[in-house]
C-alpha cells in the first residue's frame, strides 16, 4: 500500500472524524483495495469489497466528504475486513 493509501486510512479510522477527505482519494483508495465501485441511481455509487455491498452518495456541493459519510465509510472498511492495524504492520 503506498504512503498516500495508508496516510487516506489512517485519516479515516482517526477520532475525531476529519472533514477534509476528498471524494477522490476516498475512490482511489477503495479501487486499491479491489473494489468495485458501480454508478447507481443519481449521485448513489454501489461499491463492493471483500462481499460487502454499500451504497454512498458523491458529495453534492463540495469534493470533500461529510463526517457522516466518513462515519459509514469506516463502518464499511471495517465490515469488509481492511483495518488499520493490518496495513500498518506491512
Amino acid at each position: 500500500m503506498s504512503h498516500k493509501h495508508l496516510h487516506l486510512l489512517q485519516s479515516i479510522y482517526h477520532d475525531p472524524l476529519s472533514a477534509n477527505i476528498h471524494w477522490r482519494e476516498i475512490e482511489s483508495l477503495l479501487l486499491h483495495l479491489g473494489a468495485s465501485i458501480e454508478s447507481a441511481h443519481g449521485a448513489r455509487f454501489r461499491i463492493v469489497l471483500n462481499k460487502v455491498e454499500v451504497f454512498l452518495h458523491h458529495p453534492h456541493n463540495s469534493s470533500t466528504c461529510a463526517k457522516q459519510e466518513i462515519k459509514q465509510i469506516r463502518e464499511f472498511l471495517a465490515h469488509a475486513g481492511v483495518t488499520l492495524s493490518s496495513y500498518e504492520a506491512s
